[in-house]
């Protein structure tokens, strides 16, 4: 009986270990930028000092002496020259500790001295931190373009769908498009993760969408009677041309397409984004007086030294629209496309008849989804997507690829592309692959592919679609391309293009390929610094009022999900794929929210203060 009432306690003591640790993982898998490196490094110290098994002197006494020597600084009592003493003691104990819990956490502790040495030092002159590090409400640090979400998800709750909009365009005046394909960044670091999991931020934004209808854009400012060439319509252009316009300046689009919207519509399937909705953000965008010249084409019909005539100043923002090749025998045959050149011919309606053909889609991003979705919808008998690393390396968003998969597609992991097999037409009838192995991390913190002992693969293949990666068309004769990196315009911290008197650069060429939501906040932030450049310190405000918190959120609740069309039947068209929330779902998911902008987020570290 003893040694049973034994093993049950140690059953329900491993339980609440086991407890514990989630709890854990999840507190820091929220964490963001805003904690003191100081405060987090001890933390961490004692963690992983209580993990050690204590055989090895290094982890049994050395973590131990790291947290004391770190304690101190905290509690105002450290020198400077502790910091070279916690350095040397980490690298010894990285060095000769005998297993990774004591090696990997002085490896930390090394290099957040290093990496934060200015915060250290004003713990030990100041006895605080250096007051580079603000606790920042967690969705909206995580934001690129910084939206109030706890504002609008509290609006939403509200049925203030009209206010939702209005505050979400303060900062993106893209709400609709976000709502439909925004990779909800902000999710990640919701502190609704640490009771079960985080807010559906990005469904009640399309709840805000689909309930408000339409909502007209703010009045611009006074006209400053400055103006604005915007090269390139995509997502980052129509974002500066927006702002720019709200400041007063006057703004036109010069986009080499015949549509607006770049990547939005020659990139990304309309079963992912319905037209009809990406036109009714770009036509809000214009409704405030932005001038647009489509199928204009700058460096050939105007250059660039007579649009600096012209306007007071320029943002290039032409994004990657060049497909990259892989170099591979057969690249060149009939039957070879760039996946960005047969997503741009369907933005621009002309559809492409798969039927009865055999298709293979070599990448692993979200464009090779796109790809693979697409083929299946244009009557493909077979799609194959063809990726050197694993399904879990795979760059792809995890729902586009359960959603390929659901759909028919059959993901070919771990095999590398060698050639391309053609017939005496020289038309593509096979993908040659060779199987590959996992093996040790890269730079980039991702297992590296290498050559596995096994003979190459054929997969048969009528068309064959490269989706590896993407590049910028540079403009003909412009000084830009002087800047060019590989594929890329070469920028100062504030956008400028080298000595270029008043030529600004952002977006993917900048950045190279990027997220929308990021060529949003690249746009919003070349705005603010044309703006600057111009003369001026516009501020895009909002008086909108958010509603007061309430303290019923804590209880845990299942998260409410945006439910898809069944694969059977959504294959088969281009409609949208997603369904409507149901308005007791939006009541409730708003109701998760805990207000991070009001709870625990103390005010004297900054940030937004809420007005009641």
């Amino acid at each position: 009986m003893l040694d049973r009432l034994t093993l049950q306690n140690k059953s329900h003591s491993q339980e609440v270990l086991e407890m514990l640790y989630e709890d854990v993982e999840r507190r820091l898998a929220t964490s963001i930028s805003g904690a003191c490196p100081v405060d987090v490094a001890l933390n961490l110290l004692t963690l992983c000092h209580a993990q050690s098994c204590g055989k090895c002197v290094p982890c049994r006494i050395g973590l131990q002496q790291l947290a004391s020597m770190i304690r101190a600084i905290l509690d105002g009592k450290g020198e400077a020259s502790d910091l070279e003493r916690i350095e040397e003691l980490a690298m010894v104990i990285m060095d000769t500790a005998d297993c990774v819990i004591g090696a990997e956490a002085a490896k930390q502790v090394f290099l957040g001295v290093r990496g934060f040495a200015s915060d250290y030092l004003s713990h030990i002159m100041t006895g605080h931190c250096s007051g580079d590090f603000k606790q920042a409400i967690p969705c909206v640090s995580a934001c690129p373009a910084n939206v109030d979400i706890p504002g609008y998800i509290a609006l939403v709750e509200a049925e203030r769908y009209e206010d939702a909009i209005r505050l979400i365009r303060k900062d993106n005046p893209f709400p609709t498009v976000c709502a439909y394909i925004c990779e909800n960044p902000c999710e990640a670091h919701c502190r609704r993760n640490i009771i079960d999991s985080a807010v559906n931020i990005r469904g009640i934004k399309k709840a805000a969408v689909d309930y408000a209808g339409d909502v007209p854009a703010p009045m611009p400012e006074n006209k400053t009677n400055k103006r604005v060439a915007v090269i390139g319509g995509g997502p980052a252009g129509l974002t500066a041309a927006y702002y720019l316009r709200l400041m007063g300046h006057q703004v036109t689009i010069f986009e080499k397409r015949t549509q607006l919207g770049g990547m939005l519509r020659y990139g990304i399937p309309s079963y992912r984004l319905p037209r009809e909705k990406l036109d009714s953000d770009i036509y809000t965008i214009l409704s405030l007086g932005v001038q647009v010249k489509t199928s204009f084409e700058v460096g050939r019909q105007l250059s660039m030294e007579d649009l600096k005539q012209s306007f007071d100043a320029l943002y290039i923002s032409i994004g990657t629209h060049a497909g990259k090749q892989l170099g591979i025998l057969g690249e060149d045959a009939r039957g070879v496309y760039s996946a960005v050149t047969m997503l741009r011919q369907i933005g621009d309606g002309q559809m492409p008849n798969f039927s009865g053909m055999k298709v293979a889609v070599i990448g692993g991003g979200n464009v090779a989804m796109d790809c693979a979705r697409t083929a299946v919808r244009l009557g493909a008998e077979r799609v194959s997507c063809v990726y050197r690393r694993r399904q879990e390396d795979m760059t792809a968003l995890a729902e586009e690829i359960e959603g390929a998969v659901a759909e028919g597609v059959i993901l070919e992991t771990l095999q590398a592309p060698v050639a391309i097999e053609t017939n005496e037409d020289d038309s593509a009838v096979a993908l040659i692959v060779q199987p590959q192995m996992i093996s040790y991390v890269d730079r980039g913190g991702r297992p590296k592919p290498t050559e596995a002992s096994l003979s190459e693969k054929r997969i048969p293949a009528d068309i064959v679609l490269i989706a590896v990666g993407q590049a910028i068309e540079p403009l003909k004769g412009d000084h830009a391309a002087d800047k060019m990196n590989g594929s890329r315009i070469q920028t100062d911290a504030a956008g400028r293009v080298g000595n270029l008197s008043g030529v600004f650069a952002g977006g993917d060429c900048v950045t190279g390929p990027e997220t929308v939501i990021k060529a949003i906040a690249a746009g919003k932030t070349a705005a603010a610094n044309i703006d600057s450049y111009l003369g001026y310190e516009h501020q895009i405000t909002s008086e909108i009022a958010i509603p007061q918190p309430h303290l019923i959120n804590r209880p845990p609740c299942g998260r409410s999900t945006i439910a898809h069309r069944h694969a059977a039947e959504r294959k088969n068209d281009f409609s949208s794929i997603v369904c409507e929330m149901s308005e007791r779902e939006i009541k409730q998911e708003t109701s998760r929210c805990l207000r991070c902008d009001c709870y625990g987020y103390g005010s004297f570290k900054g940030g937004r203060q809420v007005k009641w």
